[in-house]
């Protein structure tokens, strides 16, 4: 068990609002209300100290995909996330082959059953081949409720997630089977207009898959999904604030109409994130990472994003001008309320598990730590 320790000096970010000169008492891996006997003292203040960071959909980091790595790959893209903040990863896998990704689901769901991983997140194969992105489109389907349910079941009870063309046939009824096995249904990749979108609202899928990006643009005549997923309030909206994916505007837009409470900051990474440019493989398909923008080699969509959550929080801060608070809300508490891990993490409260990062005044990480335990030392540099 980690020794217990008291965070003391920094400005620390709770539910309620940012107390100056705070302190987080941690006794073994959890957060307490008091200071520990005999904790250790641990000076943090100029500093920044906020919950760690729930990244619900990311395909990999450190060189290493969580599509088609060994375990022990996995394990390094996982741990490549945490130095960056990330003390909670859902695992995302990408269009395939669906007895591969079936396969993949078996060894992903170990990690989960280890703790490892917060679960599993299918982006494809039941996706629009009008808004593919970087999926391969022979390996597209229809959302077959079958089909969608031989994946729930491979993941022996840790999928967490699945992305949906919802207009596709099928699609209402795989968000139904969803919905009624615990897996969030989330409306990506999906050429639906505004009508069918609303029916997929209705049907209960509760995520929208990088708002903005691989769905039709808004128009006067034709609102489309994005228009459909801001304004409702039973959906929460994922954003990836790399400065690539999304105009700065077009982020203001969908914290001005969904709010705070309803954003949701992901990575969306491949294996580059944390890594360094290069050549990679995203699922089957070759990309190109140059000045940390992933693309496919053929056709040049953008593939994925070579992100950290450190780097989306401080974007949020310095470049958008977002609340401290909000930013904390879309990047810890608000995915952690989604995969119903709210009573566990997401929040500096007393009895939940002890991640929390710890930020210097430019909002770098100096400092991280998962269930009472360093990953980054801030003693140390």
């Amino acid at each position: 068990m980690a020794p217990s320790k008291v965070l003391a000096g920094a400005r620390v970010v709770l539910p309620t609002g940012t107390v100056d000169d705070g302190r987080v008492c941690v006794d073994g891996t959890r957060i307490a209300d008091t200071a520990p006997p005999r904790a250790e003292v641990v000076d943090v203040a100029g500093h920044w100290v906020v919950p760690g960071f729930v990244d619900i959909h990311n395909h990999g980091g450190g060189g290493a995909s969580f599509t088609s790595g060994t375990p022990e790959e996995i394990l390094k893209g996982v741990e490549t996330h945490r130095r960056h903040g990330t003390t909670t990863t859902v695992a995302s896998a990408v269009t395939g082959d669906l007895d591969f990704l079936a396969r993949r689901a078996g060894v992903l769901a170990e990690l989960a059953q280890q703790g490892d991983i917060a679960g599993i997140h299918f982006e494809g194969p039941f996706i629009s081949p009008c808004r593919k992105g970087a999926h391969d489109e022979q390996l597209l389907r229809d959302p077959d409720p079958a089909e969608v349910r031989k994946l729930v079941d491979a993941a022996h009870g840790h999928a967490k997630m699945m992305t949906l063309a919802t207009e596709l046939p099928g699609g209402l009824d795989s968000v139904r089977l969803l919905v009624e096995h615990g897996v969030i249904a989330a409306v990506g990749h999906t050429d639906a207009t505004y009508e069918q979108t609303v029916q997929a609202v209705d049907a209960g899928a509760t995520v929208a898959t990088h708002l903005f990006n691989a769905m039709p643009p808004v128009g006067h005549r034709a609102p489309g999904p994005i228009t459909a997923l801001l304004e409702d309030k039973r959906i929460t909206v994922e954003l990836i604030n790399d400065g690539t994916h999304l105009h700065p505007a077009a982020l203001q837009l969908a914290f001005h109409h969904a709010g705070a409470a309803r954003v949701a900051f992901i990575t969306d990474a491949m294996d580059a994130a944390g890594f360094g440019d290069g050549r990679y493989r995203l699922g089957p398909m070759d990309v190109e990472v140059a000045d940390g923008v992933a693309r496919l080699v053929e056709g040049g969509s953008i593939a994925g994003s070579t992100l950290t959550l450190d780097r989306a929080f401080k974007r949020a801060v310095t470049v958008d001008r977002l609340p401290v608070g909000d930013v904390v809300a879309a990047i810890s508490a608000n995915p952690a309320r989604l995969l119903g891990l709210d009573d566990r993490i997401g929040s500096l409260e007393p009895g939940k598990d002890a991640d929390l990062v710890v930020l210097d005044d430019a909002f770098d990480v100096v400092g991280v730590m998962r269930r009472g335990a360093w990953v980054v030392d801030p003693q140390l540099g």
